[in-house]
């Protein structure tokens, strides 16, 4: 039987290449007409549209991120191949960021960073209270278990009402507004579609206590920045650590970056160190996947857009 012939683009890149041969694949150019295309670079989406045109036969695309929707909107999701993403590959180091934020605003540590007094004495302890995320895949379950040792409730927002492991109650997005009233923390990790952008506005904003924490480890547009500009200026919410924001990277001089109570980090909940080694892995298990004929992992559903 011939090995399945895989290209990697837009340029090698050898852990790639090692994962594609240890799944039992033959890394071979363009032009030689691939079955699959493994693709390295999240943001050259013209790139892959004229990769495709070169292979038009490739029938499995991966993909190097969890979010796919730059691919979406490019209308090249289609039925005709099938498309995997990272979702789920990188959920523990996403949802570890998404902790260390929510516990970092809770604790009052930027403040602190920059103090040369004493201060004042405050702080809130995230044991025993309640916590609201919007999202049910990967990197909320991974959050899921990371919260366990603090006895929170945690309530999940997403399309379905499949319940989430661990969490105390899963419930439907046009429920949204009944689960943000007494969440200290509210965390954003679902993807980004036509129906999530701007989940979290004005009026999402307003129902969430004045002591809430708002945390987005998922896409900027998620969130209406200037919704959280204006929550964080009236105090109508305790503050926000995002990792992702619209627009991105966030302009120097933005009225977040002056906000007191706003943790931004660049896009670090998942850093080139850490993605490598576990897209690696998903490449080579799919690579054999797809050599045997078995279910790939984190397949792309091209109606929903993750």
């Amino acid at each position: 039987m011939s090995r399945l012939r895989v290209a990697v683009g837009p340029r090698p890149a050898t852990f790639a290449t090692d994962a594609v041969a240890a799944g039992g694949g033959t890394v071979v150019p363009l032009e030689e007409g691939p079955d699959a295309l493994v693709w390295l670079d999240p943001v050259d989406v013209a790139g892959l549209e004229t990769a495709l045109a070169t292979a038009p036969d490739v029938r499995w695309v991966q993909l190097p991120f969890a979010g796919v929707d730059r691919v979406a909107e490019a209308g090249l999701l289609d039925a005709r191949r099938t498309w995997t993403s990272a979702k789920g590959a990188y959920a523990e180091p996403v949802a570890e960021h998404a902790l260390a934020l929510a516990l970092a605003g809770l604790r009052h540590l930027p403040e602190r960073l920059s103090a040369r007094t004493w201060g004042a004495s405050k702080g809130t302890s995230l044991f025993d209270e309640r916590v609201t995320i919007l999202g049910g895949g990967g990197i909320a379950r991974a959050l899921v278990d990371l919260l366990a040792p603090f006895r929170v409730e945690t309530t999940v927002v997403r399309r379905s009402a499949e319940p989430v492991p661990g969490a105390n109650q899963t419930v439907t997005v046009d429920q949204l507004h009944q689960v943000l009233p007494g969440a200290l923390v509210v965390f954003v990790a679902l993807a980004l579609t036509p129906e999530t952008e701007r989940i979290i506005g004005a009026g999402e904003l307003a129902r969430m206590d004045e002591r809430s924490w708002l945390v987005n480890v998922a896409r900027g547009r998620n969130v209406d920045t200037d919704a959280v500009v204006e929550a964080l200026q009236t105090g109508s919410i305790a503050g926000a650590a995002l990792d992702v924001t619209d627009p991105e990277p966030l302009p120097d001089g933005h009225p977040l970056w002056d906000a007191p109570t706003c943790i931004v980090t660049p896009h670090t909940a998942d850093t080139p160190e850490m993605v490598r080694p576990l897209l690696s892995a998903r490449i080579r298990v799919n690579t054999a996947r797809l050599a045997g004929g078995e279910p790939l992992v984190g397949v792309v559903d091209a109606e929903a857009g993750y």
